[in-house]
């Protein structure tokens, strides 16, 4: 009898540990994308907040609809329709690169009390944009809570996701989304309206040209997922 206990722990210790904290790097990077990928598209009713330093932009309500990796349309409420400039910067999707890949173990953080695992992403190819992308790992979830991406032509992007209702798919809450802004333009379906009571930041020697920070707060009320959504919707209808 204690023979074959001992047997069968030995068994066990030699078993392979299958939670996500064993996972290699590169193995943990491409289940978090194929995760995230599983979506194809979506439109979610949601409430969005743009913060610019040089143009006071008031709330904004509507119906956001996504189409992987980097398609995105807001319609607003009285059914006007915007196409945000860099959209595939609007979504997780579009801040992961693409193609061959480094990935690289940089360790864990404590963020919110919570210890996540610190990915750094380097895509191999010098073709596209993004230079590294830094994500910070709930293993236990296995969600991207927070990403850095830093690209060629087109500054930081800092994102961070709030899970909850949605989680199972994969899709967050609410997302906050800071990034840089020189000469940054509002598409004018979101300015039309307020033009008057925008108010232009002061240019300067010292400050034409520079990088300026701006935040887009989206939270989402509703999903609906998977759907089936065609390409054409995504194109600017000429005037």
């Amino acid at each position: 009898m204690k023979k074959s206990l001992l047997t069968l722990c030995c068994s066990l210790a030699l078993l392979p540990v299958s939670w996500a904290g064993s996972l290699a790097p590169a193995d943990l990077y491409q289940t978090l994308r194929n995760r995230v990928f599983t979506v194809k598209d979506y439109k979610a009713d949601v409430v969005m907040n743009i913060r610019v330093s040089f143009m006071k932009i008031p709330q904004l309500r509507g119906k956001l609809y996504f189409k992987s990796p980097d398609k995105l349309k807001l319609v607003r409420e009285g059914g006007l329709s915007i196409l945000p400039h860099r959209t595939a910067n609007m979504s997780l999707a579009g801040l992961l690169p693409v193609g061959h890949v480094t990935v690289i173990d940089a360790g864990n953080e404590e963020i919110d009390g919570k210890s996540l695992r610190v990915l750094k992403v380097v895509p191999e190819s010098d073709a596209g944009d993004i230079v590294l992308t830094k994500l910070w790992v709930d293993e236990d979830r296995m969600l991207i809570l927070r990403s850095e991406t830093t690209t060629r032509d087109n500054g930081t992007f800092l994102m961070n996701l709030r899970f909850g209702n949605f989680i199972a798919y994969a899709l967050p809450d609410e997302i906050q989304l800071q990034m840089d802004v020189k000469d940054y333009k509002m598409p004018k379906g979101v300015t039309m309206d307020y033009e008057g009571n925008a108010i232009p930041e002061k240019v300067t020697t010292e400050s034409k040209g520079r990088r300026k920070k701006g935040t887009i707060n989206i939270h989402y009320n509703s999903y609906e997922i998977n759907t089936g959504i065609d390409d054409a919707f995504f194109k600017e209808k000429k005037k």
